[in-house]
């Protein structure tokens, strides 16, 4: 089964003025845009099926569509491509790839345990800096989502797992935990469109920031394997925001 064939749900529209939703396919804001923004529009057309499996991604007209150099399409190509949702060819180009719903459960499955590790560890190992950076990632999602803003919430929370990476101590399994992360984000930024999921998700964030904190090991591993995992009602959610954002 691929992410194309699952069923409909509502899913809540993009939030605020955030970095996304400023470039439409048909303009993009005042500012020009940088790598990053031109890898943001292209990886939502790529999630949400408005470019289809197999289309190839043409650089002059994604320069033109931008008014850009080709230069930051190159670089939001390559982004896309070790984030997993596009394929380089040699001499032919770059393909947007299918991902199957069977590869994406696998690895949120695998997400979730390096995540409960890393939390585990950085309980035990983590150096009063590292914790203050935590903390500083909490309040950062919290004025996020104090603001309904699901764009910003997602470019935080993203800072708030690379800091839970950071002070776990095992640079290893930080560098594999975050080449993952970066696989799984943009699927993980359709689930915070999902009714009252930011919400949710702000508060698992305060439940781990206390357990590592505490030193509690034990329960900051569990608190990340459920903040991940995609079972039961979570992974209902999952197959349901993407259908949606599919059709």
């Amino acid at each position: 089964m691929s992410i194309s064939d699952v069923p409909t749900a509502t899913i809540m529209p993009p939030a605020g003025d955030g970095k996304s939703a400023a470039l439409s396919k048909g303009g993009l804001a005042s500012a020009r845009p940088k790598a990053s923004e031109i890898r943001d529009a292209l990886e939502q057309e790529i999630v949400t099926n408005a470019r289809a499996a197999g289309e190839r991604l043409d650089e002059q007209a994604i320069a033109r569509r931008f008014a850009v150099s080709r230069t930051p399409v190159r670089e939001a190509i390559n982004q896309l491509a070790s984030a997993g949702l596009i394929e380089q060819l040699p001499n032919r180009g770059a393909f947007v790839r299918q991902v199957g719903l069977g590869e994406l459960v696998e690895m949120f499955e695998v997400m979730a345990e390096l995540e409960g590790m890393a939390g585990r560890l950085a309980a035990r190992r983590a150096a009063p800096q590292a914790l203050e950076a935590l903390q500083a990632a909490l309040v950062a999602c919290d004025t996020a989502a104090a603001q309904q803003d699901t764009d910003a919430y997602y470019y935080e929370n993203e800072r708030f797992h690379h800091a839970i990476y950071d002070a776990c101590g095992n640079a290893f399994l930080a560098a594999e935990a975050k080449r993952l992360h970066m696989r799984l984000k943009a699927y993980r930024r359709l689930q915070l469109r999902v009714s009252q999921r930011m919400k949710q998700s702000l508060q698992e964030h305060e439940r781990i920031v206390a357990a590592i904190a505490a030193g509690d090991g034990e329960t900051a591993e569990r608190e990340l394997r459920a903040h991940i995992a995609v079972q039961g009602e979570r992974f209902a959610d999952l197959v349901a925001s993407v259908g949606a954002a599919a059709r």
